[in-house]
Parts: C-alpha cells; structure tokens; sequence
C-alpha cells in the first residue's frame, strides 16, 4: 500500500512540476506540419520596454545557450542588425560559421533572418526565423515564428519537435536575461 501511496504521491508531484514549468515556459506550438516542412511558434510575454528587449534580442551572445552554438560558447557569436548582416560564430582556429543572414530590420518591432543553424546546415533545409515585438502594457509579447523547410532524408517534419524544444529554451533564455540581466542559473541545465 505504502508503494502505492508513494507512486500516486510522485505522479502527483511529477504532473505539478510540468504544470510550473509550462506556465512559465513560453507558450509553443508547431502550428503546420508536412513532409517538406512545418512552422514553429513560441511566444512569450517580457516585462520591459520593446526597446530593451530588442536592443538584448540583437546581442544573442548575452542569451544564447552555449549548449546550441558549434563552438560551445555562446560568446563566440555575432550580429550585425542590418539587412544583409551575419549572425556569424567564431570557431576555433580560424575557423567561422555563418549561421543566418539578417533580411529584416525594424529597431523594437521585428526582425527577419534566413539561413540554416546547426545540423540542418549539412542537409537542404533552410529557416526563416521571423522575431516579433509587441508592446504589451509595461512589458513586450515576443513572438519567434520558425518556418522551416526544404529536404531531410526521412523528412524535414521529423525535427519539428527539436526546432520546437530548441526555439522555447532560447525565448526564455531572452526573457530571463532581460528580466533578471543574467542567463548563469540556467547554465545548470544541460540539454
């Protein structure tokens, strides 16, 4: 019976715990799917001005997980907010990578990028990842869509659930740097 108590007890905790984290996840959804493609949502609300979150949106290698760069330090990245600009890394050695070409600028209310990040760099898929802000009382909505698409063997719907989970660390990595200054206590989480 004990056993029983304790299972129930921990399935109790383990559907809590998501709960929390879910509310204060941004709200996410792969909102289209197909075999050739599928688009990402995340959303989350900031509690500062548009132009301080744009002005951190920009400086990705304050935000950036490290565990999703190709050097493994997020320090390593740049960007230049213009169009045409390079969302570039530094690799060891000389060595460089772009990750996405800056297409749209509009300082506090949107930004636009096209390329292909990480391992979807090796297949014929490219990203458009498309950044909206909205001011929202004293805090700013931010919205990343990802429209992803082109050619994966198997099919480039099967990383939608990784893009997903991908896109939702790094909207709230952009939150909690704005909102706190520091992205160190999520450091501790690995991916």
């Amino acid at each position: 019976m004990i056993g029983k108590v304790r299972l129930w007890q921990f399935a109790a905790g383990a559907a809590l715990a998501c709960a929390v984290i879910a509310a204060d996840r941004a709200s996410a959804e792969v909102t289209d799917q197909a075999p050739n493609g599928f688009t990402v949502r995340e959303t989350v609300h900031i509690a500062a001005a548009s132009d301080k979150v744009y002005a951190a949106l920009i400086a990705p290698q304050r935000w950036w997980s490290p565990h999703h760069t190709l050097s493994g330090d997020a320090a390593n990245l740049t960007f230049d907010a213009k169009a045409g600009g390079c969302w570039c890394e530094t690799l060891p050695n000389g060595g460089s990578v772009q990750h996405m070409t800056i297409v749209y600028v509009m300082p506090g209310k949107a930004l636009r990028l096209r390329g292909a990040m990480g391992p979807m760099q090796a297949m014929a898929v490219e990203d458009v990842m498309d950044w909206s802000l909205k001011p929202d009382g004293a805090g700013t909505d931010i919205t990343l869509t990802g429209v992803i698409g082109g050619y994966a063997n198997g099919g480039v719907d099967k990383l939608a659930p990784v893009v997903d989970r991908v896109f939702g660390e790094q909207v709230n990595r952009l939150k909690t740097y704005v909102e706190t200054g520091s992205v160190a206590s999520l450091e501790e989480k690995k991916p």
